[in-house]
């Protein structure tokens, strides 16, 4: 009976540590498994294997150019605050764009540019609006049907990233269009003017400012 009584005895104790066992030997796997995939699911999306590539993509996506330096550190005309309002209103708040909002105000275009969605706006400076005579220009602010045409050239109806503009030709809402060129942090438009500060956002547009009015050829 002792016999008996001990073989039972271990055998129950037996079927007892199995589970057991089974079981550290179960979690001491996922622990390794863990541990083999951590360094994976650490690694950013997207980051490229020298861990340049999100900083890269952040430098790529901010505003460029000798004007930039220009634009208020703080406040409504800085780039932070240009990116949140529309971009009539970002405009007003750029010092040197005073000449521009003053002519998008007379053609009755800050609504349309308000209001409009996901468009690209290629802003002259005031010295671009220099480079007119100033006969010539005040007869052009004169006539609301002329620099109509002449603003709306500047605008075209979709999202312009600075890559875009590498060898492009755009329609624009005066429904003739642009070219641009260039690569990197330099790029022309219409061969003639060049932007000096790119890719600024605001709530509504891509801008690029300019320092020669763009002229439709018609």
């Amino acid at each position: 009976m002792n016999t008996r009584i001990r073989r039972t005895v271990v055998t129950l104790a037996a079927a007892a540590v199995l589970p057991l066992a089974l079981s550290a030997c179960s979690d001491g796997g996922s622990d390794s498994s863990k541990s083999d995939s951590a360094p994976k699911a650490s690694a950013p999306a997207g980051a490229s294997d020298d861990g340049m590539g999100s900083s890269s993509a952040s430098a790529m996506d901010e505003p460029f150019g000798p004007a930039c330096s220009a634009v208020p550190e703080n406040g409504a005309g800085s780039f932070d605050g240009m990116a949140k309002d529309p971009v009539a209103t970002a405009a007003s708040n750029n010092p040197a764009l005073s000449t521009l909002v003053s002519a998008v105000k007379k053609a009755g275009l800050v609504d349309t540019l308000n209001n409009a969605q996901n468009i690209t706006v290629f802003a002259p400076t005031n010295d671009a609006f220099k480079k007119i005579p100033k006969a010539t220009l005040d007869k052009v602010l004169a006539d609301k049907a002329q620099l109509t045409k002449i603003l709306t050239y500047h605008v075209v109806g979709q999202k312009l990233a600075p890559k875009d503009l590498e060898n492009g030709s755009f329609p624009t809402l005066e429904k003739s269009k642009l070219t641009t060129s260039g690569s990197g942090e330099s790029y022309t438009v219409n061969d003639s003017s060049k932007v000096v500060c790119g890719n600024v956002k605001t709530a509504n547009a891509n801008v690029y400012i300019v320092d020669t009015v763009l002229m439709p050829s018609s």
